[in-house]
């Protein structure tokens, strides 16, 4: 009889686990380490050496937990990924572990390594049994526990191996401070044993844009170097056939590039574009054949600046992310700051709530907040806010055209049409030919008809419309199943946005998560979106997934989609209408 965690389906075995970082990846299996085992119980401390053993654990702490707030101090790192690391190194100085197994050692002799492995293997049980989110967590602990352990015991934290080239990573749990400094080059797919799709490993997966299966028990199995396709969006490990040959296998597993252009069967054209923050990422996506950038991310040359950039080094770094991009078009978010990505310079008043405070475009609309809110002392200099947009934008068009890009340029966080007009008007005054609007703020969608007929384009965030539909931090965990972009309530607004564009004729396009999901990139097809961007990891199977539906299928995905009354529903509904 075949084991629940292992499919045959022909000659392939396939093992099911969970999504947690949407697209496919194909390549050999690099086994992680399996964590330090348990440390020696004895030989019990003697009495005079209590005291000198147990001052050692809090320093071990504080070691471990200044690596890794180092490690997330790395410039460039994303926001997703330091925030995952700072919370972790937090733990490693965490007073209740620390004093509980310091108090260990003084009261029975227990070693320092052994004091603290019991003391977190307490914690470890109590989140477990805590179930959900918090279950999640309970790895984050047993990562510290094992580095407090070895930096205790003088020998080197667990940790990924050194890969000689690209690779899937499987293990049993993947730490933040692992999964966060893993280049997406070399590793291709994660797929680990255990976890959910809200632990630190998935969310720091989708952050890198590295296709990720989690709780996959049948990956424990898996030899070194085995062949292996990990769906990150079905949630499935699929095990090459023994004696297959490599090119063949490669071929049967899935695409791994965009065949572009990309139509429906009948025709429909849809722009299957990628998001992107840097070179890397645009000689990633020149590599999986993207048509273009559907959203440069533009704070990298902000969020570390003590001073504001000037215009000739923005030009310059801006040319250096589109080049690889030659000749395709690319779109670039102005800066969105506020909130969660703080840009020092810009000396923002503390807000009680910033992610419904002054961030984005508001933060440079010369109408929006108080006049003296609107003006801010930027580095050793004074100057008003707006400044900083004229520059950026000026300097997205000189990059653009150094790097022979055609550019169109959009603004976050836009709820009106006053605002976009005011938005389109700077950045044509700045030479851009083709200015859009982000749809992330609910208002934006209720305010369509009007705010329409200020652009040129329009891109939905996704990420960001769905936390403000639900009123639900995306950041939180434990409100991860109201951040699902199959909510049909999102998907609603969606249709409503689509509807009002078809009268404008105003093109639409998603850059949020949504855009990864190849079975949700057919609904939105169906909606009436013509561009998906995504990380270059989930284009090449989004590009095959739209390329083999004709328009009808796509509405009556659409249609079901929309008229569920819960995610389940809709995601079922949509994968019994497309097989």
């Amino acid at each position: 009889m075949t084991s629940p965690a292992m499919i045959e389906a022909g000659t392939r075995v396939v093992l099911p686990g969970t999504p947690a970082s949407a697209g496919a990846a194909v390549g050999p299996v690099v086994r992680v380490p399996e964590p330090l085992g348990e440390p020696p119980a004895g030989p019990v401390v003697p009495d005079d050496r209590r005291e000198v053993e147990a001052g050692r654990i809090a320093p071990a702490g504080a070691a471990v937990s200044t690596r890794m707030m180092d490690t997330a101090g790395t410039p460039g790192l994303a926001k997703e990924v330091a925030d995952v690391l700072y919370a972790t190194a937090m733990m490693a100085e965490d007073p209740a572990l620390l004093e509980a197994a310091a108090d260990a050692v003084r009261d029975h002799g227990t070693p320092a390594p052994r004091a603290v492995y019991e003391a977190a293997a307490r914690f470890v049980a109590a989140l477990r049994s805590a179930g959900g989110y918090m279950a999640e967590r309970a790895g984050d602990v047993a990562d510290i526990r094992d580095r407090i352990v070895a930096e205790l015991l003088g020998v080197p934290a667990p940790g990924v191996p050194t890969l000689d080239g690209p690779s899937v990573l499987v293990a049993r749990d993947l730490a933040p401070a692992d999964t966060a400094t893993l280049d997406p080059a070399t590793a291709l797919a994660l797929v680990t044993v255990e976890g959910g799709p809200t632990s630190h490993t998935a969310i720091l997966a989708r952050s890198l844009g590295i296709p990720a299966v989690v709780g996959c028990p049948g990956a424990g199995t898996l030899p070194e170097g085995t062949l292996v396709r990990v769906d990150g969006t079905a949630g499935e490990v699929v095990e090459a056939a023994p004696g297959t040959a490599v090119g063949a296998d490669l071929a049967a597993a899935g695409p791994t590039s965009v065949a572009g252009p990309v139509t429906t069967t009948d025709g429909r054209r849809i722009a299957i574009v990628a998001n992107i923050a840097d070179a890397k990422d645009a000689t990633r996506a020149a590599g999986v054949g993207a048509e273009g950038v559907g959203l440069l991310r533009t704070e990298l040359t902000f969020l570390s600046a003590a001073t504001e950039p000037t215009e000739a080094d923005q030009r310059a770094g801006y040319a250096a992310t589109m080049e690889p991009l030659r000749g395709l078009p690319i779109t670039a978010r102005t800066l969105d700051a506020g909130a969660d990505k703080p840009v020092p310079f810009l000396d923002v008043a503390p807000e009680v709530n910033p992610a419904l405070g002054v961030r984005g475009q508001r933060l440079f609309d010369e109408v929006a907040g108080d006049a003296a809110e609107r003006s801010s002392t930027i580095g050793s200099g004074s100057a008003d806010r707006a400044g900083v947009l004229d520059r950026q934008l000026a300097a997205l068009v000189g990059g653009a055209a150094d790097a022979g890009v055609p550019l169109k340029v959009m603004a976050p966080m836009i709820s009106t049409a006053d605002e976009a007009r005011r938005f389109v008007a700077r950045a044509r005054a700045a030479g851009a030919e083709q200015v859009g609007v982000m749809i992330e703020v609910p208002a934006a969608v209720l305010n369509a008809p009007e705010l329409l007929a200020e652009v040129d384009f329009v891109s939905v965030g996704t990420n960001d419309l769905t936390q403000y539909v639900f009123a639900a931090d995306r950041q939180s965990g434990a409100l991860a199943a109201f951040n699902d972009p199959w909510q049909p309530a999102v998907l609603r607004l969606l249709d409503q946005l689509c509807r009002a564009a078809e009268v404008t004729g105003t093109p639409v396009g998603v850059c949020g998560e949504a855009a990864a999901d190849p079975a949700l990139a057919v609904v939105l097809v169906g909606l009436g979106v013509t561009s998906l961007s995504a990380a270059a990891s989930a284009l090449p199977a989004v590009a095959a997934r739209v390329g083999s539906v004709d328009l009808a299928t796509a509405r009556r995905a659409a249609a079901a989609a929309v008229g569920s009354p819960d995610v389940a529903s809709a995601r079922a509904a949509v994968r019994d209408l497309l097989g």
